[in-house]
């Protein structure tokens, strides 16, 4: 079992930066993927970046340039640096975890784990 925790949502202008924070307890987390999805009112979950246990990763396009993905394994968190931030970033933002192979991480089924969600709000 992994138990995920986000946190570092809030009310921001857009051009403004937030970072989103996710601690991870339980099982290995330096051997696991891990991603950011987002999801909007009304819409479905949207993959936004993840980054593997060899710290490649891989970024949508819609925050690539803005947003940036890191890890910590000695506090067993990753991060969620986001700048330039738009109005369509608004969403609840979901860490996620995966403890297995996948050929595409980018696919919210192929998390194992996720937290709760933090929402992040950017006003024109």
């Amino acid at each position: 079992q992994m138990q995920l925790v986000e946190s570092g949502g809030g009310l921001v202008q857009a051009g403004g930066s937030l970072r989103l924070s996710c601690a991870a307890s339980g099982r290995s987390f330096s051997s696991s993927t891990m991603a950011w999805f987002r999801q909007a009112p009304g819409k479905e979950r949207e993959f936004v970046v993840y980054i593997r246990s060899d710290s490649s990763t891989r970024y949508a396009d819609a925050v690539k340039g803005r947003f940036t993905i890191s890890r910590g394994n000695v506090k067993n968190t990753v991060y969620l640096q986001m700048n330039m931030l738009k109005p369509e970033d608004t969403a609840i933002y979901y860490c996620e975890a995966s403890a297995y192979y996948s050929s595409n991480y980018a696919h919210p089924g192929e998390y194992n784990y996720w937290g709760q969600g933090t929402q992040v709000t950017v006003s024109s």
